[in-house]
């Protein structure tokens, strides 16, 4: 068993479990699904289609040389003749929507909640496509493992049980707690080259480190891809790494990306694809390609991604997927479907010879602020950071392979055969149970634990706010760590909001945990010994993949790799819990303009999903709404007082919950005004879902983080920004808001700005031109209240055409065939159909096809609505038999003998044909 097989090995104090009897019972149920999840028929992508899609794309821009990402994104297209539809090449990057199918669906424990919770309302019995979810942000680090994960269940197990009974009621794959960071197990199991996941956390993207378009998005967008509803992105421009050179020395791969972080800064990727190329390349680590791809969240774009390398050939087949290398390799050969077209165009290229990088570091309070390691000691002067360093700590989803723990078991044995010993707490989290088992089994856990490394258990823990730390650090005096994380907004960590986080390479924490001054240089500076001898470091070594292969470990954390849904399990949740809450539908928009709207808080400088809604201790009401409503935006700082998390109400101060809560009360709807990348950092849905709970309809900003404005439009808020950034001066706290141009854009003009008229406290008033980025789509979840509304809609719609249909073919004397493919009903040879308009051009006899007509709207098999063209499914080929000559009285006849003919009326003229045959694709 997964944790009690571990609690065997050291755990020195078990008090704090609540009882050995428990934790048994929680454990075994979380190993009995067992078998393994990267059996290659459930995890190699579709090629086959893929290419056929890619073909049709090719046929609309026959000339058109296509990047990497774009061969992905284009083989993804739900229907690519209707996206293109009358589009050119230069039009689509930037402007663009697509409608795209991904093969597959990630969430992580804390998110998984309310986007179960949102599946949960949409009466499908199972996903429609791959899904998994993964236990890691709910676990703290603090002692260990052996410790940590028991009491981590005992907390959580309200939660735990709702994610395992929901994955077995839907066929979804369960990895518990205890079996590694989602993106890790997602490398290790199901990533694959020119495939394509949704996963519900920012840094998803490091799958592109095999090859895949991978994207961070909220539950509301996993929900689209988890009932098959084609799922919408602005076509991303594309930034075009080249790489030349190889790296040498001390540098390692998370160098280029704090390299790249420094040059494109927090907003420089959004709305981007970072897409690397150049004989750079090659000489990268699959697990250090992930690595990289991991960080482009914190430039905002919306992924990154690799072409097809050896590296990732050999780290599949270590990986026990030689079978998905062999496939990609087959399809890589005959249509070069990994790798750029040679002359592919990028919007902009960056340059970097990895010759010629060294280490650096990144921070303190952002993930751009780079500065490199022979600059490092006179930024410490010239920004008075703290001269001492308080913890070391490495891991995470960023830097947690085997390649990064045996580099750095190699810099912690340089110093230990010195006989120096680590000045600071140094803690180590391993990604997965395959990685933990692994360098347990190669003796790299004994060797770090013998030089004083806390090895944490196989979760986030102090990467995302889950760090029960102990030394006493003061909140009042700023104190510097050092992480290999990702990401280092004030508080993060330690919910300390002195603690300044320098983000760096795992080796370079390694090193410089052996002294405790921050400005110490392992590459050039010595230390001394306890006898007083001169010791330096040599640049480390590490090894790509382990010499004796992989071992799986505890293989009771793995799922079936073809989960079937149990319909009958059961999935309670307690009116009573402050931990899970069912949710109710929000209301749907009734029309017209917004009125009388008030500015609940302008917020001054950064403004993360961190400050909108909190981790740490706040993670454990991810599953309820109204408990973690109370932290929404308690991190914003007043642009008029400069306090955070204060509001005001005429003159009454308060919480910034407190007033959105108090105004819902009153009815009085809000808006809120930011300035730049408003929502950068993690994809946290709860950062929109709260607002649209407490009646936010709007936020303003001067501009927004791609998933951020993304998730605020699933749920029915509208994100404007400024015309003009200078009007940020222009609106207030307590200002009334009316909108001008809502009604317009509910009506379909997307182009037209939406003025907001705003009246002052003294009576004036002034106008500010807004900018939105809304689809039609996007327009259409806001008229529904939601998109999950919008889901819901069509799949109720889906459940009552199957009642139809099981009427139909419960009749003795049916005699049509009638099925239903991907939510439409399907007239099969032998009878006939009524189309509400006349087909031009054609004459009576003629044979005719077209493609996927609406569903199905009688048992008189009459179908409504127009045929639109989407060979990918199936081709219908009919004869016309007629065109009646009047269009309000027309006489069908029927096959079925017992019944006379039938007077249909309509408006429009019918057009009669006859099926002559059906092809599914």
């Amino acid at each position: 068993m997964a944790i009690l097989g571990r609690l065997k090995h050291g755990a020195s104090n078990l008090s704090m479990i609540r009882s050995a009897k428990d934790i048994a019972c929680f454990g075994k149920k979380y190993a009995d699904i067992r078998g393994y999840a990267n059996h290659a028929a459930f995890v190699t992508p579709p090629y086959q289609k893929l290419i056929e899609t890619l073909e049709r794309v090719r046929k609309i821009f026959p000339n058109e040389k296509l990047t990497l990402a774009e061969k992905v994104l284009y083989a993804h297209l739900a229907n690519p003749e209707e996206s293109f539809a009358g589009v050119s090449p230069s039009q689509i990057r930037g402007s663009l929507y697509l409608k795209l199918k991904p093969d597959r669906v990630a969430m992580q424990d804390a998110s998984a909640q309310m986007a179960l919770l949102q599946f949960m309302t949409c009466g499908l019995e199972r996903t429609l496509i791959p899904s998994s979810i993964h236990c890691d942000h709910l676990i703290v680090g603090h002692r260990g493992a052996n410790s940590d994960i028991p009491e981590s269940i005992a907390n959580n197990k309200e939660i735990f049980n709702f994610l395992q009974s929901a994955s077995r009621k839907y066929g979804i794959q369960f990895w518990g707690p205890g079996s590694g960071i989602i993106h890790q197990i997602v490398l290790e199991n199901y990533a694959a080259p020119g495939g394509m996941m949704l996963g519900t956390d920012s840094h998803t993207p490091n799958a592109g480190g095999l090859g895949m378009i991978a994207i961070g998005v909220g539950g509301a967008d996993a929900v689209d891809a988890m009932t098959n509803t084609p799922w919408e992105l602005k076509a991303p421009k594309i930034i075009g790494v080249h790489l030349k050179g190889t790296m040498s020395g001390w540098t390692t791969p998370k160098d280029l990306i704090l390299h790249l972080a420094g040059k494109l800064t927090v907003r420089g990727g959004t709305g981007h694809i970072i897409e690397y190329f150049g004989p750079g390349v090659e000489s990268l680590s699959c697990t250090g390609m992930a690595t990289i791809c991991n960080m482009g969240a914190e430039v905002g774009a919306t992924t990154s991604i690799f072409p097809y390398t050896e590296s990732m050939k050999r780290y599949l087949e270590a990986t026990h997927r030689a079978d998905v290398a062999n496939a990609a390799a087959n399809i890589h050969q005959q249509h070069n479907y990994l790798a750029a077209d040679a002359g592919a165009k990028y919007d902009e290229i960056v340059e970097i010879n990895l010759s010629e990088l060294s280490p650096s570091f990144n921070g303190p309070f952002t993930p751009d602020l780079n500065t490199p390691i022979e600059k490092f000691s006179k930024a410490i002067e010239t920004n008075k950071w703290p001269k001492k360093v308080s913890a070391g700590l490495i891991g995470s989803c960023t830097n947690s392979s085997y390649q990064d723990m045996s580099t750095v078991v190699d810099v912690v044995e340089q110093a230990t055969k010195a006989g120096l010993k680590p000045q600071v707490p140094f803690l180590v989290t391993p990604g997965s149970e395959l990685i933990r088992a692994t360098i347990e089994r190669d003796g790299i856990t004994k060797r770090l634990e013998d030089a004083g490394a806390v090895v944490l258990a196989n979760a986030c823990g102090p990467c995302i706010g889950m760090w029960k730390r102990d030394d006493k650090v003061s909140s009042e005096e700023p104190n510097a760590i050092l992480t290999s994380f990702n990401r280092n907004f004030r508080s993060r960590n330690d919910g300390n909001p002195s603690t300044m986080n320098f983000l760096t390479s795992p080796v370079i924490v390694a090193s410089k945990i052996f002294s405790s001054d921050l400005a110490f240089d392992p590459t050039r500076d010595v230390l001394q010994t306890s006898d007083g001898k001169p010791f330096k470091f040599t640049p480390p070594t590490g090894i790509e993949l382990p010499p004796s292969g992989f071992t799986a470990g505890d293989t009771s954390y793995i799922p079936d790799p073809n989960p079937q849904p149990l319909p009958e399990t059961e999935v309670t949740i307690d009116p009573k819990s402050t931990r899970l809450e069912a949710l109710e539908p929000f209301d749907s928009y009734k029309g017209g303009e917004m009125n009388n709207l008030k500015v609940a808080i302008k917020v001054k400088g950064k403004c993360t999903t961190d400050h909108i809604s909190a981790a740490g201790k706040w993670l454990k009401y991810k599953g309820h709404l109204s408990n973690i409503c109370n932290n929404t935006l308690i991190g914003a700082v007043n642009a008029a007082t400069g306090e955070v998390n204060r509001a005001y109400d005429n003159g009454q101060g308060m919480s910034i919950p407190e007033l959105m809560w108090k105004w819902k009360n009153e009815g009085q709807p809000w808006l809120v005004v930011a300035e730049h990348n408003y929502g950068e950092g993690s994809a946290r849905e709860h950062a929109a879902l709260q607002p649209r709970a407490m009646n936010g309809r709007i936020i303003l900003t001067k501009s927004f983080a791609r998933i951020h404005e993304t998730n605020l439009k699933k749920q029915g808020i509208l994100p404007l920004t400024f015309a003009n950034e200078a009007d940020y001066e222009k609106i207030n706290a307590e200002d009334k808001v009316s909108t001008r141009g809502i009604t317009k854009l509910l009506n379909g003009a997307l182009d037209e700005p939406i003025i907001l008229v705003v009246t002052k406290k003294d009576g004036s008033s002034v106008e500010i031109p807004c900018k939105h980025t809304m689809s039609k789509d996007q327009v259409e979840f806001f008229k529904a209240g939601s998109a999950l509304n919008l889901i819901r809609q069509k799949a109720r719609t889906k459940v009552e055409d199957q009642k139809v249909l099981d009427s139909i073919k419960q009749q003795p004397d049916h005699y049509a065939d009638v099925s239903v493919y991907n939510r439409h009903f399907i007239v099969t040879r032998g009878d006939q159909l009524g189309l509400p308009f006349r087909i031009k051009n054609v004459q009576v006899g003629d044979t005719i096809r077209f493609d996927k007509v609406s569903r199905l709207g009688s048992r008189d098999y009459t179908i409504v609505g127009k045929p639109y063209v989407d060979s990918s499914l199936h081709t219908i080929e009919a004869t016309v038999l007629s065109f009646p000559k009047s269009a309000l009285s027309v006489r069908v006849k029927h096959k079925r003998r017992h019944r006379h003919d039938r007077v249909m009326k309509h408006k429009q003229t019918y057009t009669i044909l006859r099926i002559n045959k059906l092809v599914i694709h």
